[in-house]
């Protein structure tokens, strides 16, 4: 396992609606890398942070309607019964997907942020499409319910001729839950597995006694104490109602994960996932899986999702985009 503490290379859970960001109504050109961002030291940096949540709490005015960048489309679809979003690049250079699972705690439906980090990793990869799972939510759809749309989305990519080499699973929080759940699903059933997993802060437990879960609750700004609703719902997971936590497809720490995909684990050292992240980490190195894990020194839970001006957030950029280049052609 290689893990590199520091700024190498490089939420979606929020009580606060995550759309509030100033998105505008007409489409705009895509992102691109920036060659830095903004560098504050450990102070200004959190100063930073909570000055980003006290906005989401006050909002001012309703969001702007979803627009795909220049030159790109966007469209929605059913897959059975799973609603999908595929936006196509056709500027991308390559034929690789990304397969986003979005992040939210269970309980918060696709939003635009998690769009806009969709976009990104797309960008990143240099994918020409890129879908997104909006997968049903707790607490009216406990699991498996996610678990059965990311599995439906996953089989019908497949089934209209995709190669799942060629797939890149991305999920940040608890979409890096469900992103390894998936992986567990595949694995049990014999399905081809995508090219790798991208997990950004995922929840690895519905398990509540990991140390970070306590030692990090002030310091998470953006999934702890000071969040209320979704500092809650990691305590008391809706998701998980009447299952065992210990049920491997619900806390993925527990199972067996030799034969998934190489798999890219990126956590802050503030986030309350912060233990969790670091075990995912040896377990799977240990038990024969490729795995490269970052730590970021002072980031709370999901920061490159609401912090993408801080080079911390670019950097982040920077790994994922080497780690996908190379593991795949």
């Amino acid at each position: 396992m290689k893990c590199r503490v520091g700024k190498f290379l490089a939420a979606g859970i929020l009580g606060f609606s995550l759309t509030l960001s100033s998105f505008t109504a007409w489409a705009a050109p895509a992102w691109t890398l920036p060659e830095s961002g903004l560098k504050l030291d450990d102070a200004a940096k959190q100063a930073h942070v909570a000055a980003m949540m006290e906005s989401l709490k006050h909002p001012k005015g309703k969001p702007a309607p979803y627009e795909a960048p220049d030159g790109w489309s966007y469209e929605t679809y059913d897959a059975g019964n799973v609603t999908m979003e595929k936006l196509v690049n056709p500027a991308a250079g390559t034929d690789r997907i990304i397969f986003h699972l979005h992040g939210g705690g269970y309980i918060l439906p696709q939003d635009n942020n998690h769009r806009q980090m969709t976009e990104k990793h797309g960008i990143l990869a240099n994918a020409r499409e890129m879908y997104l799972v909006d997968y049903r939510i707790a607490p009216q759809h406990t699991y498996p319910a996610a678990l059965e749309d990311a599995v439906a989305a996953y089989k019908d990519l497949l089934a209209s001729g995709k190669d799942a080499s060629r797939i890149i699973v991305t999920g940040d929080s608890a979409g890096g839950n469900l992103a390894l759940a998936l992986s567990l699903y595949l694995k049990e059933n014999k399905l081809p597995q995508p090219a790798m997993l991208i997990l950004i802060s995922p929840w690895t437990t519905l398990e509540t006694n990991l140390p970070s879960r306590k030692y990090n609750a002030s310091k998470d700004l953006i999934l702890g104490s000071n969040n209320p609703i979704m500092y809650g719902e990691v305590k008391n997971p809706s998701y998980g109602k009447a299952y065992k936590a210990k049920n491997p497809l619900l806390s993925p720490l527990n199972a067996d994960l030799s034969s998934l995909p190489p798999m890219l684990i990126q956590v802050g050292s503030y986030e309350l996932f912060f233990d969790e992240g670091i075990d995912l980490g040896k377990k799977a190195s240990m038990q024969g899986v490729d795995v490269t894990m970052t730590v970021y020194p002072g980031m709370s839970h999901d920061f490159a999702l609401l912090l993408p001006e801080l080079q911390d957030s670019v950097d982040s950029f920077v790994e994922i985009r080497d780690f996908i280049n190379w593991h795949m052609k």
